[in-house]
């Protein structure tokens, strides 16, 4: 094999292992984390417009 082609192939292997560490760690995260809860509605601007109504 010529060197392009080593390195080519060098650069898949790293991305593969890169790609599938991603995704462990995804699952690690997501598995302790349990639910996550949206952040909360500014309400603020409606409270505001009923004063005035």
């Amino acid at each position: 094999m010529q060197r392009s082609q080593w390195i080519s192939v060098l650069t898949g292997v790293i991305t593969v292992i890169l790609g599938v560490g991603y995704l462990i760690l995804v699952q690690v995260l997501d598995w302790r984390g349990g639910e996550m809860l949206p952040a909360p509605v500014d309400l603020s601007l409606l409270l505001l417009m009923s004063r005035f109504a």
